[in-house]
């Protein structure tokens, strides 16, 4: 008689505080990727920082534990993406899933791309698609869009940091490929949308890649599929620290009395000009020069250092020193 299989061991959660660079697959929601990769580090308390489309693929920074109370800084940032449009077609929703709406000739040169794309550099007016996650009295607009209802949204104004063209050519006039640098809040789908308008033919997107968010490059990414074939401790190595999404800001180290004081919420007065936000840090353990524990986030005004966002006791004696400097940030300004 054959036994029974043995039952699987659940293996329980853990408290890890950090930031995950993950390299989300095509098709899968940002919240399907996170509760993956929460599962795989068995990770208490986890979020992303920002719905990333189910039809890009690219960097979705995931914060763990601590690093939570800094993903607006991440929400908040410039991000880099390439896109490829479909020049010709539009379709509902603006992408490779809707239908087909209209098609026009392709009849342009690439002076008239160039043209078309230089519109659309700098602060511009988007309206927000159907097909988006923006609220509308507490639903998603994209819950409407799947209804087949249509509500009234208000343009929004954003800027396009740079927008260059990758590949474009006279025998293929049809297909499209920029990188744009842009604020938060930006429509990739809208802009290829726009631009397809501005050359007299409509245009849809077919492929959207999320290549940076503030000073973290999709090149320091990784996949789930990489994630889960490694061992325990090669997975936390690729956990980065709590302030890692705060890389580009200036950093403050305060003295251990000082420290004590900033974390208990009380302000501190300080010799240094006004500034809307640094990292805050502990003396280092050896007494150098370089910055100790993180404590967390703040602005000065008027000479005061005010606390924005502190770390618990806990959770800073759970964090080792570190320096976000390195290059296994690969950090790349935008």
């Amino acid at each position: 008689m054959t036994g029974s299989p043995s039952p699987r061991i659940r293996l329980p959660r853990r408290a890890l505080h950090g930031v995950l660079l993950l390299d989300k697959p095509h098709g899968w929601t940002s919240n399907d990727a996170l509760q993956k990769a929460k599962g795989i580090l068995r990770a208490e308390k986890a979020g992303h920082t920002g719905t990333l489309d189910p039809l890009a693929t690219g960097l979705l920074p995931l914060c763990f534990g601590a690093a939570t109370k800094f993903s607006q800084v991440s929400l908040d940032a410039d991000k880099a993406y390439r896109a490829t449009l479909q020049l010709g077609q539009t379709r509902a929703g603006g992408d490779l899933e809707g239908e087909v709406l209209s098609e026009r000739p392709v009849q342009c040169d690439r002076a008239a791309v160039q043209a078309a794309c230089a519109r659309f550099q700098g602060v511009i007016s988007q309206l927000p698609p159907m097909h988006s996650a923006l609220k509308h009295q507490g639903k998603a607009l994209y819950e409407y869009a799947r209804a087949g209802q249509v509500v009234a949204r208000e343009p929004r104004q954003v800027t396009i940091h740079r927008l260059d063209i990758l590949a474009w050519h006279p025998d293929r006039p049809d297909v499209l490929e920029i990188e744009v640098v842009c604020s938060k809040g930006t429509y990739i789908r809208t802009l290829a949308e726009d631009i397809g308008e501005a050359l007299g033919c409509g245009a849809h997107l077919t492929a959207l890649r999320r290549t940076a968010s503030g000073p973290v490059h999709v090149q320091a990414a990784i996949t789930l599929e990489a994630l889960a074939a490694m061992d325990e401790r090669d997975r936390l190595r690729h956990l980065l620290p709590p302030d890692a999404l705060l890389a580009a800001w200036p950093a403050l180290t305060l003295s251990a009395d000082d420290a004590g004081r900033f974390l208990s919420g009380l302000r501190r007065r300080l010799a240094h000009p006004d500034a809307s936000a640094v990292r805050v840090y502990g003396p280092a353990p050896d007494g150098g020069d370089g910055p100790g524990l993180f404590l967390g986030s703040a602005h000065i005004t008027a000479g005061e250092l005010i606390a924005d966002r502190l770390l618990s006791p806990l959770e800073v004696q759970s964090l080792a020193p570190v320096s976000i400097s390195g290059p296994e940030l690969a950090t790349t300004p935008l």
